[in-house]
């Protein structure tokens, strides 16, 4: 892997703070094609997790999150059993949404905040995803950083119609290195 830029989709994600992760990616546009990605159900299920999005400040997002469906054939590490079959669901609030360019919810109830800003750039659309916990009890960041970096990787596949990557091989690839990242800039 390579250091992060904005025009590098294999790129690591940032911890830009204590408790946050920030991925830079170019996405295949148009813009809309993106946001409906993120917020229509049945297209967020293929690349990360289906359930609704209301998309209004205070509405509901519920994360129907089944691995088995974006990852059929994947044997999941044993931690993530439960997340991959039968699935795991939770919920959290929009805190922000401005279509299609800004979508800001709440994560696993009020403990982490994730953020979707789009720009147009050309026939591509320029994603900035933050990834931001609160509190005193940190969660496993690198955990965070591999899952959103496995999960885009996913999503840039879907929208360029190529071939998914091998999710479970890649996130456990993925959070070995960004422990080592986060303990370096966070020892």
């Amino acid at each position: 892997m390579k250091s992060n830029s904005s025009n590098d989709n294999d790129a690591y994600g940032e911890f830009t703070a204590r408790g946050e992760v920030r991925l830079v990616r170019i996405l295949p546009g148009p813009i809309e094609r993106v946001w409906e990605y993120l917020t229509d159900p049945e297209k967020r299920a293929r690349w990360f997790g289906g359930g609704i999005t209301e998309l209004r400040k205070g509405g509901r997002v519920v994360f129907a999150m089944r691995h088995a469906d974006i990852a059929p054939g994947e044997t999941p590490p044993e931690k993530y059993k439960h997340v991959h079959d039968p699935g795991v669901t939770f919920e959290g609030r929009v805190l922000r949404c401005e279509p299609p360019r800004l979508l800001v919810y709440t994560f696993g109830g009020d403990d982490s905040e994730v953020t979707f800003e789009l720009s147009p750039e050309g026939n591509q659309v320029l994603l900035v995803l933050t990834h931001r916990a609160k509190g005193e009890d940190l969660p496993d960041l690198s955990n965070y950083a591999s899952g959103w970096h496995a999960h885009v990787a996913l999503l840039i596949a879907l929208l360029e119609g190529s071939a998914l990557p091998a999710f479970w091989a890649t996130h456990a690839r993925l959070q070995s290195a960004y422990e080592q990242r986060l303990q370096k800039q966070f020892p």
